[in-house]
Protein backbone atom coordinates (compact mmCIF):
# COMPACT_ATOMS: atom_id res chain seq x y z
CA UNK A 1 0.00 0.00 0.00
CA UNK A 2 1.44 3.70 -0.92
CA UNK A 3 2.40 5.91 1.11
CA UNK A 4 -0.63 8.09 1.11
CA UNK A 5 -3.00 5.45 0.96
CA UNK A 6 -1.53 4.70 4.50
CA UNK A 7 -1.56 8.16 6.14
CA UNK A 8 -5.33 8.13 4.30
CA UNK A 9 -6.31 4.98 5.88
CA UNK A 10 -4.73 5.91 9.38
CA UNK A 11 -6.95 9.34 9.40
CA UNK A 12 -9.81 7.56 8.98
CA UNK A 13 -9.29 5.59 11.77
CA UNK A 14 -8.94 8.06 13.98
CA UNK A 15 -11.94 9.55 13.12
CA UNK A 16 -13.83 6.81 13.65
CA UNK A 17 -12.03 6.28 17.02
CA UNK A 18 -12.46 9.89 18.01
CA UNK A 19 -8.82 10.17 18.56
CA UNK A 20 -8.38 14.03 16.83
CA UNK A 21 -6.07 16.07 18.52
CA UNK A 22 -7.77 18.89 21.06
CA UNK A 23 -7.26 22.63 20.90
CA UNK A 24 -4.80 23.31 23.00
CA UNK A 25 -5.29 24.39 26.50
CA UNK A 26 -4.42 27.34 28.75
CA UNK A 27 -4.51 27.46 32.58
CA UNK A 28 -4.96 30.21 35.38
CA UNK A 29 -5.19 30.36 39.18
CA UNK A 30 -6.83 33.59 40.22
CA UNK A 31 -7.02 34.88 43.46
CA UNK A 32 -9.30 37.15 43.72
CA UNK A 33 -8.65 40.01 47.03
CA UNK A 34 -9.55 42.96 48.71
CA UNK A 35 -6.52 45.43 48.33
CA UNK A 36 -6.22 49.29 48.40
CA UNK A 37 -5.93 51.43 45.49
CA UNK A 38 -5.77 54.97 44.79
CA UNK A 39 -6.32 55.62 41.04
CA UNK A 40 -6.98 59.34 41.74
CA UNK A 41 -4.68 59.92 44.71
CA UNK A 42 -7.64 58.97 47.26
CA UNK A 43 -7.44 55.61 48.93
CA UNK A 44 -9.78 53.12 48.45
CA UNK A 45 -11.19 49.38 49.02
CA UNK A 46 -10.32 47.95 45.27
CA UNK A 47 -10.60 44.07 44.14
CA UNK A 48 -7.11 42.68 43.09
CA UNK A 49 -6.46 39.82 40.96
CA UNK A 50 -3.12 37.76 42.00
CA UNK A 51 -2.28 41.08 43.67
CA UNK A 52 -2.90 43.30 40.64
CA UNK A 53 -5.01 46.52 38.81
CA UNK A 54 -5.49 45.75 36.15
CA UNK A 55 -5.58 41.91 36.48
CA UNK A 56 -3.88 39.27 34.72
CA UNK A 57 -3.69 39.25 30.59
CA UNK A 58 -4.99 36.08 29.11
CA UNK A 59 -2.72 35.90 25.94
CA UNK A 60 -4.29 32.99 23.78
CA UNK A 61 -4.58 32.15 20.21
CA UNK A 62 -8.17 31.17 18.45
CA UNK A 63 -10.02 27.77 19.39
CA UNK A 64 -7.91 27.63 22.90
CA UNK A 65 -9.44 25.80 25.77
CA UNK A 66 -9.31 28.21 28.97
CA UNK A 67 -9.47 27.30 31.90
CA UNK A 68 -9.32 29.93 35.24
CA UNK A 69 -9.61 28.40 38.48
CA UNK A 70 -11.15 31.43 40.86
CA UNK A 71 -10.84 31.85 44.63
CA UNK A 72 -13.29 34.07 45.88
CA UNK A 73 -11.45 35.70 49.21
CA UNK A 74 -13.53 38.97 49.23
CA UNK A 75 -17.40 38.55 51.64
CA UNK A 76 -19.27 38.80 48.78
CA UNK A 77 -20.22 36.79 46.16
CA UNK A 78 -18.55 37.32 43.03
CA UNK A 79 -19.01 36.28 39.06
CA UNK A 80 -16.18 37.40 36.45
CA UNK A 81 -17.80 37.45 32.84
CA UNK A 82 -15.85 37.48 29.71
CA UNK A 83 -17.08 39.93 27.79
CA UNK A 84 -16.98 39.41 24.11
CA UNK A 85 -16.00 35.57 24.17
CA UNK A 86 -18.67 34.12 22.25
CA UNK A 87 -19.07 30.83 24.37
CA UNK A 88 -20.29 28.63 21.70
CA UNK A 89 -22.94 26.37 22.84
CA UNK A 90 -21.68 27.16 26.14
CA UNK A 91 -23.98 30.23 28.11
CA UNK A 92 -23.01 28.05 31.65
CA UNK A 93 -19.67 29.77 31.59
CA UNK A 94 -21.10 33.41 30.84
CA UNK A 95 -20.38 34.24 34.30
CA UNK A 96 -24.00 36.40 34.22
CA UNK A 97 -26.22 36.22 37.25
CA UNK A 98 -28.66 35.24 34.95
CA UNK A 99 -26.68 32.05 34.09
CA UNK A 100 -24.81 31.03 36.96
CA UNK A 101 -24.81 30.93 40.52
CA UNK A 102 -22.02 33.55 41.99
CA UNK A 103 -18.94 31.74 43.23
CA UNK A 104 -19.60 32.63 47.36
CA UNK A 105 -17.16 33.92 49.80
CA UNK A 106 -14.06 31.57 50.39
CA UNK A 107 -14.75 29.02 47.45
CA UNK A 108 -13.70 29.04 44.41
CA UNK A 109 -14.76 28.02 40.58
CA UNK A 110 -13.00 26.68 37.64
CA UNK A 111 -14.56 28.51 34.17
CA UNK A 112 -13.83 26.20 31.35
CA UNK A 113 -14.45 27.97 28.25
CA UNK A 114 -13.25 28.12 24.05
CA UNK A 115 -12.42 31.32 22.37
CA UNK A 116 -14.00 29.22 18.95
CA UNK A 117 -13.75 31.03 15.73
CA UNK A 118 -12.41 34.35 17.33
CA UNK A 119 -9.55 36.79 17.22
CA UNK A 120 -9.46 40.15 19.05
CA UNK A 121 -9.20 42.81 21.98
CA UNK A 122 -11.85 41.42 24.64
CA UNK A 123 -11.78 41.17 28.59
CA UNK A 124 -13.17 40.19 31.49
CA UNK A 125 -14.95 41.94 34.59
CA UNK A 126 -16.78 41.41 37.50
CA UNK A 127 -21.30 41.36 37.00
CA UNK A 128 -21.50 41.28 41.01
CA UNK A 129 -22.91 43.86 42.73
CA UNK A 130 -20.82 47.09 41.71
CA UNK A 131 -17.71 45.47 41.65
CA UNK A 132 -16.39 46.88 38.64
CA UNK A 133 -16.59 50.15 40.01
CA UNK A 134 -13.67 48.50 41.94
CA UNK A 135 -11.54 47.13 39.72
CA UNK A 136 -11.35 43.26 38.89
CA UNK A 137 -10.70 43.83 35.12
CA UNK A 138 -8.15 42.37 32.86
CA UNK A 139 -7.58 42.00 29.45
CA UNK A 140 -7.80 38.80 26.97
CA UNK A 141 -6.01 38.67 23.53
CA UNK A 142 -6.84 36.62 20.78
CA UNK A 143 -4.65 35.95 18.29
CA UNK A 144 -5.14 34.42 14.49
CA UNK A 145 -3.92 30.89 14.09
CA UNK A 146 -0.26 30.60 12.66
CA UNK A 147 -1.89 29.94 9.40
CA UNK A 148 -4.33 32.76 9.16
CA UNK A 149 -2.93 35.46 7.53
CA UNK A 150 -3.08 38.85 9.52
CA UNK A 151 -3.41 42.49 7.44
CA UNK A 152 -0.19 43.60 9.02
CA UNK A 153 2.88 42.84 9.83
CA UNK A 154 3.69 41.91 13.43
CA UNK A 155 4.61 44.65 15.73
CA UNK A 156 7.39 44.95 17.89
CA UNK A 157 5.37 44.99 20.89
CA UNK A 158 1.73 45.02 22.01
CA UNK A 159 0.66 46.76 24.93
CA UNK A 160 -3.12 46.95 26.53
CA UNK A 161 -4.44 49.97 27.97
CA UNK A 162 -7.34 50.54 30.10
CA UNK A 163 -9.25 53.61 29.94
CA UNK A 164 -12.22 54.76 31.67
CA UNK A 165 -14.21 56.79 34.48
CA UNK A 166 -13.56 56.67 38.35
CA UNK A 167 -15.19 57.32 41.46
CA UNK A 168 -13.77 58.32 45.30
CA UNK A 169 -16.52 56.69 46.62
CA UNK A 170 -16.17 52.69 47.00
CA UNK A 171 -17.74 50.10 45.55
CA UNK A 172 -20.16 49.52 48.35
CA UNK A 173 -20.84 53.36 48.88
CA UNK A 174 -21.95 53.58 45.67
CA UNK A 175 -23.96 50.32 45.70
CA UNK A 176 -25.74 51.90 49.02
CA UNK A 177 -26.81 55.38 46.73
CA UNK A 178 -28.32 53.06 44.23
CA UNK A 179 -29.45 50.76 46.52
CA UNK A 180 -31.51 54.03 47.74
CA UNK A 181 -32.77 54.94 45.14
CA UNK A 182 -30.02 57.81 43.89
CA UNK A 183 -27.28 58.35 41.19
CA UNK A 184 -24.34 58.11 41.64
CA UNK A 185 -23.80 61.47 39.87
CA UNK A 186 -20.34 62.72 37.67
CA UNK A 187 -17.47 60.46 38.17
CA UNK A 188 -14.01 62.01 39.74
CA UNK A 189 -11.68 61.48 36.97
CA UNK A 190 -10.06 59.39 34.52
CA UNK A 191 -7.12 57.00 34.53
CA UNK A 192 -5.31 55.06 32.46
CA UNK A 193 -4.41 51.30 33.69
CA UNK A 194 -5.55 52.17 36.88
CA UNK A 195 -3.40 55.27 37.20
CA UNK A 196 -4.04 58.94 36.77
CA UNK A 197 -1.36 62.30 36.06
CA UNK A 198 -1.60 65.66 35.09
CA UNK A 199 0.87 67.39 32.54
CA UNK A 200 4.05 67.90 34.00
CA UNK A 201 4.19 65.64 36.95
CA UNK A 202 6.98 63.35 37.49
CA UNK A 203 5.55 59.48 36.69
CA UNK A 204 6.65 56.57 35.61
CA UNK A 205 6.13 55.75 31.47
CA UNK A 206 3.15 53.37 31.07
CA UNK A 207 5.06 52.03 27.82
CA UNK A 208 8.10 52.38 26.05
CA UNK A 209 8.85 52.58 21.99
CA UNK A 210 12.04 51.95 20.43
CA UNK A 211 12.66 54.97 17.60
CA UNK A 212 11.60 53.01 13.92
CA UNK A 213 9.38 50.51 15.36
CA UNK A 214 5.55 49.74 14.95
CA UNK A 215 3.36 48.99 18.17
CA UNK A 216 0.18 47.60 18.83
CA UNK A 217 -2.08 49.57 21.23
CA UNK A 218 -5.39 47.75 22.21
CA UNK A 219 -7.66 49.86 23.96
CA UNK A 220 -10.59 49.40 26.23
CA UNK A 221 -12.64 51.67 28.09
CA UNK A 222 -13.59 50.15 31.34
CA UNK A 223 -15.77 53.02 32.68
CA UNK A 224 -18.74 52.74 34.56
CA UNK A 225 -20.36 55.64 32.32
CA UNK A 226 -18.51 57.84 30.40
CA UNK A 227 -17.61 57.85 26.61
CA UNK A 228 -14.21 58.87 26.02
CA UNK A 229 -11.51 59.86 23.32
CA UNK A 230 -7.95 58.61 22.98
CA UNK A 231 -4.73 60.82 21.17
CA UNK A 232 -1.65 60.20 21.68
CA UNK A 233 1.03 63.17 21.25
CA UNK A 234 2.36 63.59 17.44
CA UNK A 235 1.69 60.42 16.89
CA UNK A 236 -1.35 59.05 14.28
CA UNK A 237 -3.00 56.04 14.97
CA UNK A 238 -4.03 53.41 12.20
CA UNK A 239 -7.53 51.62 12.89
CA UNK A 240 -6.46 47.91 12.57
CA UNK A 241 -8.80 45.65 14.57
CA UNK A 242 -12.49 46.38 16.21
CA UNK A 243 -14.01 44.15 18.73
CA UNK A 244 -12.39 41.13 16.81
CA UNK A 245 -13.46 42.28 12.86
CA UNK A 246 -10.46 43.69 11.00
CA UNK A 247 -10.88 47.09 10.10
CA UNK A 248 -10.32 48.96 7.23
CA UNK A 249 -6.94 50.55 8.31
CA UNK A 250 -7.43 54.43 8.51
CA UNK A 251 -5.75 56.84 10.14
CA UNK A 252 -6.81 59.08 13.48
CA UNK A 253 -5.62 61.57 15.07
CA UNK A 254 -7.83 60.69 18.17
CA UNK A 255 -11.06 58.34 18.42
CA UNK A 256 -14.01 58.02 20.35
CA UNK A 257 -14.13 54.86 22.57
CA UNK A 258 -17.16 54.20 24.26
CA UNK A 259 -18.05 52.42 27.61
CA UNK A 260 -17.64 48.54 26.89
CA UNK A 261 -15.90 48.83 23.59
CA UNK A 262 -12.19 47.64 22.25
CA UNK A 263 -10.03 48.68 19.78
CA UNK A 264 -7.01 48.41 18.11
CA UNK A 265 -4.24 50.58 17.00
CA UNK A 266 -0.84 50.43 15.34
CA UNK A 267 1.13 53.09 16.28
CA UNK A 268 4.94 53.50 14.83
CA UNK A 269 7.58 55.88 16.50
CA UNK A 270 9.14 57.70 13.68
CA UNK A 271 9.26 60.79 15.67
CA UNK A 272 12.12 62.73 17.65
CA UNK A 273 13.60 60.53 20.66
CA UNK A 274 11.68 61.55 23.48
CA UNK A 275 8.80 61.56 26.23
CA UNK A 276 5.30 62.42 24.44
CA UNK A 277 2.05 62.20 26.24
CA UNK A 278 -0.85 59.77 26.03
CA UNK A 279 -4.05 61.69 26.29
CA UNK A 280 -7.45 60.69 27.39
CA UNK A 281 -10.15 62.71 27.79
CA UNK A 282 -14.04 61.93 28.97
CA UNK A 283 -17.00 62.98 26.20
CA UNK A 284 -20.37 64.41 26.86
CA UNK A 285 -20.05 65.72 30.22
CA UNK A 286 -20.48 68.97 30.89
CA UNK A 287 -17.33 69.42 32.72
CA UNK A 288 -14.48 67.86 30.69
CA UNK A 289 -12.04 65.17 32.92
CA UNK A 290 -8.88 64.19 31.59
CA UNK A 291 -5.76 62.26 32.01
CA UNK A 292 -2.22 62.07 30.30
CA UNK A 293 0.22 59.28 30.80
CA UNK A 294 3.92 59.45 29.55
CA UNK A 295 4.93 56.92 26.12
CA UNK A 296 8.57 56.76 26.43
CA UNK A 297 11.59 56.31 23.63
CA UNK A 298 14.15 54.20 24.51
CA UNK A 299 17.38 56.58 24.97
CA UNK A 300 15.16 59.27 24.17
CA UNK A 301 16.00 62.42 25.70
CA UNK A 302 13.69 65.37 26.93
CA UNK A 303 10.55 65.52 28.08
CA UNK A 304 7.09 65.62 26.80
CA UNK A 305 5.77 68.84 25.73
CA UNK A 306 2.94 70.43 27.55
CA UNK A 307 0.81 71.38 24.41
CA UNK A 308 -1.88 68.85 24.11
CA UNK A 309 -3.29 67.39 20.99
CA UNK A 310 -6.48 69.09 21.22
CA UNK A 311 -9.93 67.07 21.89
CA UNK A 312 -12.56 66.80 19.37
CA UNK A 313 -15.80 69.20 19.93
CA UNK A 314 -18.16 68.28 23.02
CA UNK A 315 -21.36 69.62 22.01
CA UNK A 316 -24.08 68.91 19.46
CA UNK A 317 -21.17 69.12 17.50
CA UNK A 318 -18.93 66.68 19.15
CA UNK A 319 -21.77 64.34 18.32
CA UNK A 320 -22.21 64.88 15.10
CA UNK A 321 -18.32 64.64 14.65
CA UNK A 322 -18.46 60.95 16.87
CA UNK A 323 -21.10 59.86 14.21
CA UNK A 324 -19.28 60.51 11.56
CA UNK A 325 -16.14 58.74 12.66
CA UNK A 326 -18.29 55.67 13.93
CA UNK A 327 -19.36 55.52 9.99
CA UNK A 328 -15.28 55.59 8.74
CA UNK A 329 -15.37 52.43 10.92
CA UNK A 330 -15.30 49.87 8.13
CA UNK A 331 -14.87 45.72 7.50
CA UNK A 332 -11.94 44.93 5.67
CA UNK A 333 -13.68 42.69 3.40
CA UNK A 334 -10.59 40.74 1.92
CA UNK A 335 -8.75 40.07 5.24
CA UNK A 336 -9.38 36.60 7.21
CA UNK A 337 -10.19 36.75 10.66
CA UNK A 338 -10.30 33.74 12.93
CA UNK A 339 -11.47 31.60 9.74
CA UNK A 340 -9.09 31.28 6.59
CA UNK A 341 -11.89 32.44 4.31
CA UNK A 342 -12.46 36.50 3.91
CA UNK A 343 -14.68 38.55 5.97
CA UNK A 344 -16.35 39.57 3.17
CA UNK A 345 -17.61 35.88 2.24
CA UNK A 346 -20.31 36.56 4.64
CA UNK A 347 -22.98 38.36 2.98
CA UNK A 348 -25.07 39.58 5.97
CA UNK A 349 -26.64 41.95 4.05
CA UNK A 350 -28.41 40.05 1.91
CA UNK A 351 -30.22 37.79 4.16
CA UNK A 352 -34.15 38.23 4.97
CA UNK A 353 -34.95 39.54 8.42
CA UNK A 354 -37.52 36.99 10.15
CA UNK A 355 -38.09 39.84 13.23
CA UNK A 356 -37.65 43.40 14.27
CA UNK A 357 -37.61 44.27 17.87
CA UNK A 358 -37.48 47.83 18.55
CA UNK A 359 -35.67 48.80 22.00
CA UNK A 360 -36.45 52.35 23.79
CA UNK A 361 -34.50 53.13 27.01
CA UNK A 362 -36.00 54.69 29.96
CA UNK A 363 -35.96 55.90 33.39
CA UNK A 364 -38.12 56.76 35.99
CA UNK A 365 -38.95 56.68 39.78
CA UNK A 366 -40.73 53.22 41.25
CA UNK A 367 -41.84 53.32 44.42
CA UNK A 368 -39.62 56.42 45.03
CA UNK A 369 -36.55 55.50 43.88
CA UNK A 370 -34.63 55.58 40.73
CA UNK A 371 -34.83 52.70 38.35
CA UNK A 372 -33.69 52.14 33.97
CA UNK A 373 -35.89 49.68 31.85
CA UNK A 374 -36.25 49.05 28.28
CA UNK A 375 -39.51 49.01 26.87
CA UNK A 376 -41.21 49.79 29.90
CA UNK A 377 -39.37 46.59 31.76
CA UNK A 378 -36.76 47.17 34.21
CA UNK A 379 -34.94 43.89 34.97
CA UNK A 380 -34.13 42.30 38.21
CA UNK A 381 -32.53 39.14 38.57
CA UNK A 382 -34.00 36.23 40.25
CA UNK A 383 -33.06 34.05 43.24
CA UNK A 384 -32.32 31.26 40.96
CA UNK A 385 -30.19 32.16 37.84
CA UNK A 386 -32.36 32.10 34.93
CA UNK A 387 -30.61 29.94 33.01
CA UNK A 388 -30.68 27.00 35.91
CA UNK A 389 -34.61 27.02 36.09
CA UNK A 390 -34.85 27.02 32.67
CA UNK A 391 -32.81 24.08 32.12
CA UNK A 392 -34.96 22.00 35.21
CA UNK A 393 -38.05 22.73 33.27
CA UNK A 394 -38.91 25.02 36.41
CA UNK A 395 -39.09 28.37 34.75
CA UNK A 396 -42.85 28.89 35.72
CA UNK A 397 -41.53 29.08 39.09
CA UNK A 398 -39.23 32.20 38.68
CA UNK A 399 -39.97 34.46 35.61
CA UNK A 400 -42.36 34.71 32.50
CA UNK A 401 -41.65 34.85 29.28
CA UNK A 402 -41.83 38.08 26.63
CA UNK A 403 -43.09 40.34 29.07
CA UNK A 404 -40.98 42.79 26.99
CA UNK A 405 -42.88 43.22 23.57
CA UNK A 406 -40.86 43.79 20.70
CA UNK A 407 -42.00 47.56 20.17
CA UNK A 408 -42.18 50.28 22.79
CA UNK A 409 -44.99 50.57 25.13
CA UNK A 410 -46.48 54.55 24.52
CA UNK A 411 -44.94 55.82 27.82
CA UNK A 412 -42.29 53.16 28.20
CA UNK A 413 -40.83 55.37 31.61
CA UNK A 414 -43.91 53.63 32.77
CA UNK A 415 -41.43 50.73 34.71
CA UNK A 416 -42.55 47.29 35.80
CA UNK A 417 -39.85 45.61 37.80
CA UNK A 418 -39.57 41.79 36.92
CA UNK A 419 -37.21 39.23 35.46
CA UNK A 420 -36.83 40.17 31.77
CA UNK A 421 -36.42 36.70 29.45
CA UNK A 422 -37.41 37.43 25.35
CA UNK A 423 -37.79 34.21 23.76
CA UNK A 424 -35.69 34.24 20.21
CA UNK A 425 -35.73 31.54 17.45
CA UNK A 426 -32.89 29.59 17.07
CA UNK A 427 -31.01 30.09 13.95
CA UNK A 428 -33.37 33.14 13.04
CA UNK A 429 -31.82 36.65 11.15
CA UNK A 430 -33.49 39.53 13.24
CA UNK A 431 -32.83 43.40 13.33
CA UNK A 432 -32.60 44.92 16.87
CA UNK A 433 -33.34 48.85 16.08
CA UNK A 434 -31.71 50.77 19.73
CA UNK A 435 -33.82 54.34 20.35
CA UNK A 436 -32.70 56.66 22.83
CA UNK A 437 -34.77 59.24 23.47
CA UNK A 438 -32.47 60.75 26.49
CA UNK A 439 -29.80 63.44 27.02
CA UNK A 440 -27.27 61.00 27.60
CA UNK A 441 -25.48 58.77 25.32
CA UNK A 442 -26.21 54.53 26.28
CA UNK A 443 -23.94 51.51 24.58
CA UNK A 444 -25.13 48.05 24.60
CA UNK A 445 -23.51 44.79 24.78
CA UNK A 446 -24.47 41.65 23.76
CA UNK A 447 -23.19 38.17 24.98
CA UNK A 448 -22.71 35.36 23.19
CA UNK A 449 -23.03 37.12 19.79
CA UNK A 450 -21.27 39.22 17.19
CA UNK A 451 -23.61 42.06 15.41
CA UNK A 452 -23.21 44.11 12.23
CA UNK A 453 -23.75 47.95 13.21
CA UNK A 454 -25.60 48.61 10.10
CA UNK A 455 -26.36 51.99 11.29
CA UNK A 456 -26.21 55.29 13.64
CA UNK A 457 -28.40 58.09 12.85
CA UNK A 458 -29.92 60.92 14.72
CA UNK A 459 -33.98 61.27 15.22
CA UNK A 460 -35.99 58.45 15.72
CA UNK A 461 -36.15 54.92 13.64
CA UNK A 462 -39.13 54.34 10.82
CA UNK A 463 -39.12 51.75 8.23
CA UNK A 464 -37.48 53.99 5.48
CA UNK A 465 -34.25 54.59 7.56
CA UNK A 466 -33.39 50.94 6.38
CA UNK A 467 -32.07 51.94 2.95
CA UNK A 468 -29.24 54.28 5.09
CA UNK A 469 -27.97 50.99 6.76
CA UNK A 470 -24.32 49.68 5.71
CA UNK A 471 -25.73 46.36 4.42
CA UNK A 472 -21.70 45.72 2.76
CA UNK A 473 -18.92 46.48 4.52
CA UNK A 474 -20.64 47.39 8.45
CA UNK A 475 -18.54 45.57 11.63
CA UNK A 476 -19.35 43.21 13.18
CA UNK A 477 -18.90 43.99 16.67
CA UNK A 478 -20.62 43.07 20.33
CA UNK A 479 -20.92 46.59 21.83
CA UNK A 480 -22.71 49.54 20.25
CA UNK A 481 -23.07 53.11 21.00
CA UNK A 482 -26.72 55.25 21.01
CA UNK A 483 -26.48 58.84 20.70
CA UNK A 484 -28.75 61.10 22.79
CA UNK A 485 -32.12 61.36 20.80
CA UNK A 486 -30.94 58.84 18.49
CA UNK A 487 -30.83 55.30 17.05
CA UNK A 488 -28.77 52.74 15.90
CA UNK A 489 -29.44 49.11 14.16
CA UNK A 490 -27.88 45.78 14.57
CA UNK A 491 -28.34 42.71 12.89
CA UNK A 492 -27.32 39.10 13.79
CA UNK A 493 -28.24 35.15 13.46
CA UNK A 494 -29.27 33.70 16.80
CA UNK A 495 -27.75 30.76 16.24
CA UNK A 496 -25.72 30.29 19.66
CA UNK A 497 -27.83 28.38 22.03
CA UNK A 498 -28.00 29.29 25.30
CA UNK A 499 -29.62 32.24 27.84
CA UNK A 500 -27.67 35.48 26.94
CA UNK A 501 -27.64 38.74 28.43
CA UNK A 502 -28.61 42.18 26.43
CA UNK A 503 -26.97 45.22 28.72
CA UNK A 504 -25.92 48.87 28.79
CA UNK A 505 -22.54 48.74 30.00
CA UNK A 506 -22.75 51.59 31.85
CA UNK A 507 -22.95 49.86 35.15
CA UNK A 508 -25.40 51.97 37.06
CA UNK A 509 -27.85 52.03 34.79
CA UNK A 510 -27.26 47.99 34.34
CA UNK A 511 -27.95 47.57 38.20
CA UNK A 512 -30.86 49.67 38.46
CA UNK A 513 -32.66 47.24 35.35
CA UNK A 514 -31.50 48.29 31.84
CA UNK A 515 -30.79 44.63 30.60
CA UNK A 516 -32.77 41.98 29.16
CA UNK A 517 -32.47 38.07 28.65
CA UNK A 518 -32.59 36.37 25.46
CA UNK A 519 -33.46 32.71 25.42
CA UNK A 520 -32.38 30.56 22.51
CA UNK A 521 -33.61 27.25 22.41
CA UNK A 522 -32.63 24.57 20.33
CA UNK A 523 -35.88 22.45 19.78
CA UNK A 524 -33.81 19.46 19.04
CA UNK A 525 -31.97 19.48 22.71
CA UNK A 526 -28.63 18.10 21.15
CA UNK A 527 -25.13 18.29 22.33
CA UNK A 528 -24.71 19.81 18.49
CA UNK A 529 -26.31 22.75 19.25
CA UNK A 530 -25.99 23.29 23.28
CA UNK A 531 -23.51 21.49 26.10
CA UNK A 532 -25.02 20.29 29.23
CA UNK A 533 -25.02 21.57 32.87
CA UNK A 534 -21.08 21.22 33.53
CA UNK A 535 -20.59 18.91 36.09
CA UNK A 536 -18.93 21.22 38.85
CA UNK A 537 -21.27 23.84 37.97
CA UNK A 538 -22.90 25.15 41.16
CA UNK A 539 -26.67 24.81 42.23
CA UNK A 540 -28.87 27.44 44.15
CA UNK A 541 -32.21 28.64 44.43
CA UNK A 542 -34.96 26.52 43.89
CA UNK A 543 -33.05 24.22 41.80
CA UNK A 544 -30.69 22.47 44.59
CA UNK A 545 -31.85 19.49 45.34
CA UNK A 546 -33.77 18.86 42.02
CA UNK A 547 -32.94 15.47 40.35
CA UNK A 548 -31.03 16.52 37.15
CA UNK A 549 -32.66 16.40 34.05
CA UNK A 550 -32.00 14.02 31.48
CA UNK A 551 -28.90 15.14 29.28
CA UNK A 552 -28.57 16.70 25.75
CA UNK A 553 -27.66 13.72 23.44
CA UNK A 554 -25.51 14.28 20.20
Amino acid sequence: MGSAKVTIVALLLCLSLGVMAEDPYLYFTWNVTYGTVAPLGVPQQGILINGQFPGPRINCTSNNNIVVNVFNNLDEPFLFTWNGVQHRKNSWQDGTPGTMCPIMPGKNFTYRFQVKDQIGSYYYFPTTALHRAAGGYGPINVHSRALIPVPFDNPADEYNVFVGDWYNKGHKTLKKILDGGRTIGRPDGIIINGKSAKVGEAKEPLFTMEAGKTYRYRFCNLGMRSSVNVRFQGHPMKLVELEGSHTVQNMYDSLDLHVGQCLSVLVTANQEPKDYYLVVSSRFLKQELSSVAIIRYANGKGPASPELPVSPPDNTEGIAWSMNQFRSFRWNLTASAARPNPQGSYHYGQINITRTIKIVNSMSQVGGKLRYGLNGISHIDSETPLKLVEYFGAADKAFKYDLMADEAPADPSKLTVVSNVKNATFRNYVEIIFENHEKTIRTYHLDGYSFFAVAVEPGKWSPEKRKNYNLVDALSRNNIQVYPNSWAAIMLTFDNAGMWNLRSEMWEKTYLGEQLYFSVLSPSRSLRDEYNLPDNHPLCGIVKGMPLPAPYKA
